[in-house]
């Protein structure tokens, strides 16, 4: 049986778009995440509990992300501070790019997941002795995680695909390979179809795990 050229160029094309995925896109999702929702926790704690004059400071850093794309907040990072002597890597550019994005996107979920802890659980643990970041430890963010769990986790998805745009700032992560290598073969519908199976399956994955997550946090739930 005779393999039609795209299929088999396909086929081809899955190795390297596979492990650019593995060496890139997923260590560069991974570590903007976790430093992205440690940024995001600290961000809405001072929005809540904070003096108002840096609840002011990390509100403006909100709002300033929240209203430009991605793409605008990536450029300066990697294009715009060699012009004041500051030189980084595409890969260190990218990841403070998203880390950031992710830690203004997630602290409106943080904050708004532990506002909807009802004050009643604040003042049972402080009756019993407990102190502000027990109480926060123990009681509030528990509680607080499982409402945040679901946006969470679809910020997370959507930072899978959106690592794409680190290819614009040179990145050779799965969409700079497909870009490569339908330059070098022409190709371009073939490997960007091939691209966009991969970015698929790897949300596809994540989304079973995010119903897997929520399942066993509603185990632990009294209905």
């Amino acid at each position: 049986m005779v393999v039609p050229h795209w299929l088999q160029l396909m086929i081809d094309s899955l190795g390297p778009l596979l492990w650019a995925a593995l060496a890139f896109t997923i260590p560069l999702t991974l570590l903007s995440f976790a430093f992205g929702l440690t940024l995001g926790l600290i961000v809405a704690l001072i929005r809540l509990f904070g003096p108002w004059p840096l609840a002011a400071v990390v509100r403006f850093y909100v709002w300033i992300i929240r209203g430009t794309p991605l793409l605008v907040q990536l450029f300066p990072i990697f294009y715009g501070l060699p012009s004041v002597g500051i030189l980084l890597d595409a890969f260190p550019a990218a990841l403070i790019g998203f880390t950031l994005n992710i830690g203004a996107y997630s602290s409106e979920i943080v904050r708004a997941a532990i506002s909807s802890v009802a004050k009643g659980q604040w003042e049972a643990s402080f009756s019993i002795g407990m102190s502000w970041s027990q109480t926060m430890r123990r009681t509030v963010l528990p509680q607080a995680a499982r409402v945040a769990v679901p946006p969470l986790s679809n910020t997370f998805i959507s930072l899978v695909k959106d690592t794409s745009l680190a290819s614009l700032i040179l990145v050779t992560e799965l969409f700079k390979v497909a870009q490569q290598i339908a330059s070098a073969t022409l190709e371009f519908m073939v490997l960007y179809l091939a691209a966009a199976l991969v970015y698929w399956v790897l949300c596809l994955v994540l989304s079973f795990g995010q119903s897997a997550l929520e399942r066993r946090l509603d185990r632990n739930v009294a209905h």
